[in-house]
């Protein structure tokens, strides 16, 4: 990670997916910052740059080579290396960016094609990435990588989804009226209602496309992470007791935990459609 993220200022894209012992099914997901080390269930990050460190010895000498002084002491190189960038310019043109590969790469992790096929081979190594045979499908693919990661990188900012918002609560004090102890699922005929979200004692959630559950991310859908993290725990043995809210009210944004479940609802059907174009994988046969 140091090579990858190694300070706030030095900005770089990495690929997360599961590594050889997970039990969990094959998922990725892109981060724009250090990522949590089971961010991923037994996770490698693949990076679009890496960053060494010079020495002190190396720092001096391009400074008075520059004759200026060299900022922060790391240079950046691409993670995809000069043979693949030429592996993919012969099979797709001269105009094809180490970007370019970077979003194929995430676009095709996310075909459920790829995932289903090749089920078995990614419980037991890192995956491998084929060579669509059609020009075009190289740049759909890389295409929906680069909205894909849109979606995923900014989900705090983008516009919620319009989910129908049903509060009895009498006050008028937004600082109490959203705050969450549990979210929990509505029920209907005594079933699980994954339709209605209750946020909290007065506020309901209705009107969420059951479609949207079906963006799974280290084995649970995107929606139910926010569901589960999002709640006042108490650790048992520090009695150390984490409440969600704090970060709200720092921050004087009330909403910010209901409007990032409804971001996230968005962010869920916009990786639904996304996925559901993709193109058949159609790879090449190499002889």
């Amino acid at each position: 990670m140091p090579h990858i993220f190694p300070n706030e200022r030095r900005q770089n894209l990495a690929i997360c997916v599961d590594s050889r012992g997970s039990t969990k099914a094959f998922s990725a997901l892109i981060t724009n910052i250090l990522p949590d080390y089971e961010l991923i269930s037994k996770g490698q990050c693949f990076p679009l740059h890496v960053y060494d460190e010079d020495s002190p010895r190396d720092r001096r000498l391009i400074a008075t080579l520059l004759d200026t002084e060299l900022e922060e002491g790391y240079r950046r190189r691409d993670a995809i290396t000069a043979t693949s960038l030429a592996s993919f310019r012969s099979a797709y043109g001269s105009k094809i960016s180490v970007e370019d590969i970077f979003y194929y790469v995430y676009g095709v992790l996310h075909s459920p094609e790829y995932r289903t096929r090749f089920a078995s081979d990614l419980k037991k190594m890192l995956p491998r990435l084929p060579f669509t045979r059609e020009t075009a499908d190289f740049w759909r693919f890389s295409k929906a990588g680069r909205d894909l990661a849109h979606w995923h990188l900014y989900y705090e900012t983008v516009e919620p989804w319009p989910v129908r918002e049903h509060s009895d609560a009498l006050s008028l004090d937004p600082g109490k009226d959203f705050l969450v102890q549990r979210m929990t699922f509505g029920r209907k005929d005594k079933q699980v209602d994954k339709t209605t979200i209750h946020y909290n004692a007065h506020l309901t959630l209705t009107g969420i496309p059951p479609e949207a559950y079906d963006y799974v991310v280290n084995g649970k859908s995107a929606i139910e992470w926010i569901m589960e993290r999002y709640q006042i725990t108490v650790d048992k043995d520090s009695g150390i007791r984490n409440d969600p809210n704090d970060w709200a009210r720092e921050h004087d944004d009330p909403r910010y935990i209901l409007d990032l479940l409804k971001r996230v609802i968005r962010v869920s059907m916009e990786t639904i459609k996304i996925v559901a174009a993709l193109p058949p994988l159609n790879e090449r046969v190499h002889s």
